[in-house]
């Protein structure tokens, strides 16, 4: 390693072993001291609004050049700081996930075992452009009982440490330690690699960004990663659809905001419906801003639709663009799905209730929705106040990843003087 690179990894040996630190206070911290630092950190959002949106509007002026949807996921402004603290709340209000017993079960010999939830430690978390993520972490893993060390995109260095100083003021409020919370103390990338190799000193790596990122994160690291997807998402339209009900969703799907992992990429609809309502479709999106990749038999229904590729179905578009495809049948819209998807969020529209069930039953995505907007895949709307991310791997969380995927657990046995034979 080069001199810069010791400098680097000397900056996250100290913060990882601070943050150690701290997490094995926040371990044995009460419910009501962790709850007390997230809401004195939502007072702090609010109180210091102006500061954070000021911050915020000079990393979105350093940066010119950005496009719509990335420039949408940047911006802060009062309604998003605002629902920054509210999320915030929301969490202090969730139940207090260390210390559950998950089972409990009693052996021949006599001897009582219980599994019980406890924090992870020290999750390392890296994200890129949307600086409300710095916030939703921090309160997501002080609720856990785990110190967090926050990297992140370059261009939001105003915002994170905006944000940041409302979190550790909650944590000064509640006298536990500053620590627990920390942000990257460098834009050097070689912070990123330092912490993928923090084996020992940081638990867990969750990355949230684009397929690069997050590749590269699961390439390179020797701790554990808990990867978010790439939000490749579809909506299929059966032949039961009601199609007024049909237009609302995909519009929301796709248009609610497009830089946002659960926006819609991809429409499938059955051949059956789309003579009718392709062209229907096509005009309530075109008359929100939104253009179209089609393949020939959707071009054949609506003559000027765009050609797609096959590229473009496996394109995460994060824009106002949506491929669309006309299918025969939900076993045909899987079979897309399997091959092009992310295993991210799918939604199904239909009247009838045994396609629906057969479509859910047959994903392998994190999340499946029925008569309901892709957009939906949110942790807030599950009920978990805020998100780290989606989650799509085979093992552990699968979905939006809250307060109870960021516990593992431990076994507590318990006798009665018993030796083993």
């Amino acid at each position: 390693m080069n001199a810069i690179a010791d400098d680097v990894a000397q900056l996250l040996d100290t913060a990882a072993r601070a943050a150690r630190e701290a997490s094995a206070v926040l371990a044995t911290a009460p419910r009501p001291q962790r709850d007390a630092a997230l809401m004195a950190a939502a007072a702090a959002l609010r109180a210091r609004a102006d500061l954070v949106i000021a911050a915020n509007a000079a990393d979105v002026e350093g940066a010119p050049g950005l496009s719509a949807a990335f420039r949408d996921r940047l911006l802060l402004n009062p309604a998003r700081v605002e629902a920054m603290a509210r999320a915030v709340e929301e969490v202090a209000a969730l139940p207090d996930p260390v210390g559950r017993v998950l089972a409990e079960w009693t052996r021949p010999n006599g001897l009582l075992i219980r599994r019980v939830t406890q924090p992870l430690g020290v999750i390392g978390m890296i994200y890129e452009s949307r600086p409300n993520v710095g916030a939703d972490a921090a309160a997501l893993c002080l609720k856990a009982g785990s110190a967090v060390i926050l990297r992140g995109g370059s261009e939001s260095t105003r915002s994170a440490a905006a944000i940041h100083g409302c979190m550790v003021e909650g944590l000064r409020a509640a006298g536990l330690p500053e620590a627990a919370v920390q942000i990257a103390p460098t834009a050097d990338r070689a912070f990123v690699a330092a912490m993928l190799r923090a084996a020992g000193l940081i638990d867990l790596i969750i990355p949230r960004g684009g397929k690069g990122l997050v590749t590269r994160v699961q390439q390179e690291a020797r701790v554990p990663v808990l990867a978010h997807a790439e939000g490749l998402c579809h909506t299929y339209i059966h032949e039961s659809a009601d199609p007024a009900m049909a237009r609302t969703i995909l519009a929301n799907a796709k248009m609610r905001r497009t830089g946002v992992c659960g926006a819609t990429e991809t429409l499938l609809i059955d051949s059956a419906i789309a003579p009718s309502l392709l062209p229907l479709l096509v005009a309530d999106l075109r008359a929100l801003g939104c253009d179209f990749r089609a393949d020939d038999r959707a071009r054949a229904i609506v003559a000027d639709l765009p050609p797609a590729t096959e590229e473009d179905f496996r394109t995460e578009w994060l824009d106002a663009i949506l491929s669309v495809k006309v299918v025969d049948g939900v076993d045909q819209a899987l079979d897309h799905i399997r091959r092009f998807g992310s295993e991210h969020t799918e939604a199904i529209v239909t009247q009838n209730e045994g396609v629906a069930t057969h479509f859910l039953n047959n994903l392998a995505s994190a999340v499946g929705m029925w008569n309901a907007s892709t957009q939906f895949c949110d942790g807030g709307e599950f009920g978990f106040g805020a998100e780290i991310g989606i989650a799509t791997g085979r093992l552990h969380a699968r979905g939006p990843v809250g307060p109870e995927q960021l516990c593992t657990w431990r076994y507590t046995v318990i006798g009665t003087g018993q030796t083993r034979p």
